[in-house]
């Protein structure tokens, strides 16, 4: 068995893996930092274990093709770059550039990659870094987002459609946080047309690093067709490097594209006792459980399989494991010359100008959101809805954008006014600035706030 761990690499002007190490040169041969038959990761270890992000545990074969690739691109003097797209500000501009017919080249190649995971992941914050420009909301509060949405990465003869989906969740805590249904609907409908699944886990959640979540394990087994890779998400957050290896083998069960992983051992001080696990540690998850002898009715699984996943911590059968941090450029990039390695000849979908899916309102409405997530306490920014009211091009090519906000109770009228209306004030601040980065236009947005009768 020849796995391979490769760290940083493939910056645009290379065709060579790279990495960042003091003391060493920026570029060096990829032979260096490979070898066979032991996964680690590289930069600066402790205990025999050195970690770099943005590695991933790969198989040899599809390295070679990686390698191949590169050099290729580097012989006929690298690719076109193309600056990431952006949103037409007009609804009717915006569904034309979807309608256009695609401007592929004769050799086009396309990937659809759907991105799943618990809520609060960082699946959104990955899709923004990949196309460039942030079209979808992010806060570090769970279910952010509330549909499928799609973006669009054109670069070359390759396109890859992002599928965000809403965090996977159960019926039970839909209802009793009286959230909208696309959550249970959406993830699940996503992935029947994924050519990749994307499984992310934030490691640096204690709970959610220990085992897959049982909502995750159900998709997986219900798609075992489709390609699955896992990315260990927030490793910059996670503060002992030389526990990944063992966090990755169990999420995999130990096995990684069909091959039983092989980890160096740590050697521990004679005072490391093996401690035994705790398994009360792990919070069991009562939505997740249903009376002996009956099965979930919305699952097509049986109940040995439903029984047998209950009792998995992770899943053998993923092609690959990244390890990265979602709001880094440089990791990200390696992941996104995975996809565009892992594209298969085909017609692209949609016109390379296309970014998302989403109308100019819905962008706007959902940058709204993640405001009021980031800005207002507890269950209050997912009582509020909006409105849009007014939408219109100024003089000076600025957009002007009324949004209506609506509270169920005074209470919360008066915490999103803020004092002397400071809050409300910043809310349309901060939002504007980011739709202006969206739209390359500048966003003149006002923002009013009305009891909902």
């Amino acid at each position: 068995m020849a796995f391979r761990v490769c760290a940083r690499w493939l910056c645009r002007d290379s065709a060579v893996l790279c990495r960042r190490a003091a003391g060493s040169a920026p570029r060096e041969s990829a032979s260096r930092f490979l070898g066979a038959g032991n996964a680690a990761c590289s930069r600066g270890g402790r205990n025999g274990f050195i970690f770099t992000p943005a590695c991933f545990i790969t198989s040899e074969a599809f390295l070679n093709r990686l390698m191949k690739g590169k050099a290729a691109e580097a012989e006929a003097g690298g690719g076109f770059y193309r600056l990431p797209a952006s949103v037409p500000p007009d609804s009717g501009e915006q569904l034309s550039l979807l309608m256009r017919h695609p401007d592929q080249p004769d050799n086009s190649k396309v990937l659809k990659v759907a991105i799943i995971g618990a809520p609060n992941a960082g699946k959104s914050t990955l899709s923004n870094q990949l196309l460039g420009r942030k079209v979808f909301a992010v806060s570090k509060k769970v279910h952010t987002t509330r549909t499928r949405s799609m973006g669009v990465l054109t670069e070359d003869d390759t396109q890859i459609i992002l599928l965000d989906t809403p965090g996977l969740t159960t019926a039970s805590k839909v209802k009793r946080h009286q959230l909208e249904k696309s959550l249970l609907v959406d993830p699940w409908n996503t992935v029947k047309e994924a050519d990749l699944m994307v499984v992310m886990v934030d490691v640096a959640d204690r709970w959610m690093c220990k085992r897959l979540d049982f909502e995750v394990l159900k998709c997986l087994a219900q798609h075992p067709d489709i390609p699955a890779v896992l990315v260990l998400n927030k490793v910059d957050l996670f503060g002992v490097k030389d526990k990944l290896l063992d966090i990755t083998a169990e999420l995999t069960c130990g096995v990684v594209n069909g091959r039983k992983m092989r980890i160096r051992p740590v050697i521990k001080p004679p005072w490391a006792e093996k401690r035994p696990e705790r398994h009360s540690e792990v919070p069991l998850d009562e939505d997740n459980a249903w009376p002996e002898g009956s099965a979930d009715p919305n699952s097509p699984l049986s109940k040995e399989e439903l029984k047998a996943l209950k009792s998995q911590q992770g899943w053998p059968h993923f092609k690959d494991v990244f390890m990265l941090s979602s709001v880094d450029p440089e990791d990200v990039e390696t992941l996104k010359n995975y996809f565009m390695v892992a594209a298969k000849p085909g017609p692209w979908q949609y016109h390379s100008e296309v970014l998302t899916d989403q109308s100019p309102e819905e962008v706007c409405t959902n940058i709204i959101r993640e405001k009021l997530l980031e800005s207002l306490p507890q269950e209050v920014p997912y009582s509020l809805t909006q409105t849009v009211e007014f939408w219109q091009n100024g003089e000076n090519s600025e957009l002007e954008v009324f949004v209506k906000l609506y509270a169920k109770k005074d209470t919360h009228v008066r915490m999103v006014i803020g004092t002397g209306g400071q809050m409300v004030s910043q809310l349309a601040r901060e939002a504007a600035e980011d739709l202006s980065r969206v739209f390359l236009r500048e966003v003149k947005l006002r923002l009013s706030v009305k009891l909902k009768k």
